[in-house]
């Protein structure tokens, strides 16, 4: 709700270091916090462009994705995330927000699949894990038919 002392506060930061892919990635999150996506986008591009690395990459990836998402952007929302899954498929918080973007997209059939398949990978109660084969079947069977009918 009052985020414009946190985003002054990396500005200032950012008049301070120019360029500085990390305090790019700050400010933009912070106007992503704001409800200033669009602001936000210039500034995750930038901080992308300057050579952030790392896991404020990861971080970035994330948040670009999911911004892009919410401004109707899907085809560029999936490029980010499918880069972010690409380079950090262990990250859960990237397997989620990558099936928010293919469900966002039309590709309700993969986005579920790959949301089964994170229940198996991570939820490790015993309920689940009776059921772990049964949910990695499903799961690729629902993103075998996005592979057959890309638009689902």
């Amino acid at each position: 709700e009052h985020m414009q002392p946190t985003i002054d506060a990396f500005l200032a930061l950012l008049t301070e270091h120019p360029g500085q892919p990390e305090v790019l990635y700050e400010v933009g999150g912070s106007y992503d916090t704001a409800g200033e996506e669009e602001r936000a986008l210039g500034y995750y591009e930038a901080a992308l462009e300057a050579g952030l690395s790392g896991d404020a990459l990861r971080r970035c990836l994330l948040q670009y994705g999911s911004t892009l998402r919410i401004l109707g952007r899907y085809d560029e929302s999936l490029a980010a995330l499918d880069r972010a899954l690409a380079e950090y498929p262990d990250f859960a918080s990237v397997r989620a927000f990558h099936a928010l973007g293919l469900h966002a997209a039309g590709r309700s059939d993969a986005a579920v699949g790959e949301l089964l398949a994170l229940v198996a990978d991570e939820v490790r109660l015993p309920d689940v894990l009776r059921y772990e084969a049964a949910l990695r079947g499903n799961a690729a069977y629902l993103m075998h038919l996005n592979e057959e009918r890309p638009g689902r």
